[in-house]
Formats: C-alpha cells, sequence, structure tokens
C-alpha cells in the first residue's frame, strides 16, 4: 500500500481539485505568500480563497514532516530486518505523527527496560501463564521461577518482572494506545491550580487559580494563558484523563472500582473477568491492569495531550494573527 501524496489528502479534506492543490503548493514552494496567491493568483489556483490557502499551508507543513518521519521510521524497522509488507501497509496507512509513533514503539530503538530485563531471566512464560489462567495462584507459580542468579530473589522480583512484560505489552500495541488518547482527549480536562503564595504576584492569573475545562471545548487563548502562568511559576497544570474531580481522586476512585479506561486495558489484556472476580489470579491480573494505565499508559497519554493542546493553541493563534495582518 502506498501512503496518498500530500497533495492528494488535502484535496480530499478541502474538497477541491487536486490540481488546485498542486497549483498552490508550487506557489508556495517558489516562495509566493498566502495573501499574494489569495489576491492576485486566483486563476491559478482556481479560486482558493485565504481561509483555504492557510489550511493549505498548515497541512502541507504537517504532512511533509509526518512523510519525513515515515520514511525514517520505514529505514530504522527495515535495517532491523523486521519491516514485513503488513507493517509496512500500516505505516503507510498511519495519518497522523501521534499513529505513526504507537506503531514505531516496538521497534524504537531504546534502553534496557524492566520488561526485557524480565525476559531476559525467563519470566516471560510466567506471565502468559498467569495471563492465560486466572485460577493459579501466581506466588505458588512464581516460586518456581526464583532464581538469584538471574536476579529473581524471591516470587515478588519474579511477580515483578511479569508484571513489567505485560504492562510493556500493552503499551506498545498501537490500536490500544491510539483508542485510549482519543479516549483522553475526548473526556479529559486541563487542570490548573495556584501554587501556594503566588496568589498575589500572580493576580493576572487569578482565573485560573482553580479551573478545569475539557480538551475539547477549551479555547486558544485559554491554553496559551494556562501554560504562561504555568512558566511563570504561578500555576500548577496538570492533564487530567478524567471527567470530574471525583474519578480523580484515589480513595474515591479506589471505592468505586476500575474505570474506563482500566475496562479498556482488561478487555485488551482478555481478563475483564477478573476486574471483579475471586479466583487466585485475579486480584494479580487487577494489579496489572491498574499499574499499565496509571504508571504506563496515563502519563504518556499526559504528554501528548500537552503537546496537542499547545500545538493546537499555537496554530490558532498564528492563524489568527495572519488573518488580522
Amino acid at each position: 500500500m502506498q501512503a496518498p501524496t500530500p497533495e492528494r489528502r488535502i484535496a480530499d479534506e478541502l474538497q477541491v481539485g487536486e490540481s488546485q492543490v498542486v497549483a498552490a503548493v508550487r506557489l508556495l514552494d517558489e516562495g509566493s505568500t498566502v495573501p499574494f496567491i489569495a489576491r492576485y493568483r486566483k486563476e491559478v489556483t482556481g479560486g482558493l480563497d485565504d481561509t483555504q490557502l492557510r489550511t493549505l499551508e498548515e497541512r502541507l507543513r504537517y504532512l511533509r514532516e509526518l512523510d519525513e518521519r515515515r520514511r525514517a521510521v520505514l529505514e530504522s524497522i527495515e535495517s532491523q530486518g523486521k519491516l514485513t509488507d503488513q507493517l509496512r501497509d500500516r505505516i503507510a496507512a498511519a495519518d497522523t505523527k501521534a499513529r505513526l509513533e504507537d506503531i514505531y514503539l516496538p521497534y524504537k530503538q531504546k534502553r534496557r527496560t524492566k520488561a526485557m530485563i524480565a525476559r531476559e531471566a525467563g519470566l516471560e512464560p510466567l506471565a502468559d501463564a498467569l495471563l492465560a489462567d486466572p485460577t493459579l495462584d501466581p506466588e505458588q507459580v512464581a516460586a518456581a521461577h526464583v532464581d538469584p542468579t538471574k536476579e529473581v530473589p524471591d516470587t515478588k522480583a519474579a511477580l515483578d518482572g511479569a508484571r513489567a512484560i505485560l504492562v510493556e505489552r500493552a503499551a506498545e500495541d498501537a490500536d490500544l494506545i491510539g483508542e485510549l488518547r482519543e479516549q483522553v482527549w475526548q473526556t479529559g480536562r486541563l487542570v490548573s491550580k495556584v501554587k501556594e503564595g503566588k496568589e498575589t504576584v500572580g493576580a493576572k492569573f487569578s482565573d485560573y487559580f482553580d479551573f478545569a475545562e475539557t480538551f475539547t471545548t477549551l479555547p486558544s487563548h485559554r491554553i496559551l494563558a494556562l501554560y504562561r502562568g504555568e512558566s511563570e511559576d504561578v500555576l500548577s497544570v496538570t492533564v487530567s484523563p478524567y471527567a470530574t474531580d471525583e474519578e480523580s481522586d484515589p480513595v474515591t476512585a479506589a471505592r468505586s472500582g476500575p474505570n474506563a479506561y482500566e475496562v479498556r486495558i482488561a478487555r485488551w489484556f482478555g481478563v475483564t473477568e477478573s476486574l471483579t472476580g475471586t479466583r487466585p489470579g485475579d486480584r494479580w491480573l487487577r494489579q496489572v491492569v491498574g499499574w499499565t494505565w496509571r504508571t504506563k499508559v496515563m502519563i504518556g497519554l499526559g504528554i501528548d495531550i500537552r503537546m496537542r493542546l499547545r500545538q493546537q493553541a499555537e496554530e490558532k493563534a498564528i492563524a489568527v494573527f495572519a488573518t488580522g495582518v
């Protein structure tokens, strides 16, 4: 499968002819500005207006960066001897940078992780056995994998290693992470609190001293104001994947059971019944699911969301400024 050209994709998004986009791209590459093209080159672009051209310019930049990164990813995986036709097609179909990085994650060169060390110690069969059969007693099964010569001195170390393997497995699944990212985007909020003792010096940010708003409704000027307050050490700004404060509270969350993200992760593992089960392995599997969400996935998605918000806000601000000019 071959990825469509940036010009083809932009034409589809703007619902205009590909020849119009090709003409506009040629003018931009030759150094013409959007206002100049919109005003003096309508006959060349088939009448593309200022708004369409600004969107075109922005998307062209993004898609060219995406294609450049796509080539680098393909070269990296091919050099490892792991590039299959199916994987090549998935990479070609990746339509966002985030999706591309999700696919690349298992192949990215990285430092030795806890999961790598656990696999080297021979703990993957333990992880697979406990995942496949919740009727097994984790402590009893783990006892057979204790080996001080492999830095597995006791059953706790063996179970920690098995957990690390499963956590990494889930965190590197592109489809799961992509789905959870969009779920967080649709549900979560950007939250800010004033830092202790900063009320007076940071008075200009008083609107954000105790603030929360969903990502999908946050206007760009508010996002930038929050980040300014954070950079000036007045505000503490955090990404909350939850729709309410109650869901964010550890005590309340513990009483109400697994959240929607943990339920989705449990379904991916195939252990949904373990969320409420009483079999010997259910408690350990619940811990694996919770650990996957809290210590790996949620943290990574929080970073992604912050970057997405900043990029979205900055692009909007630039567009507003350019329109005013």
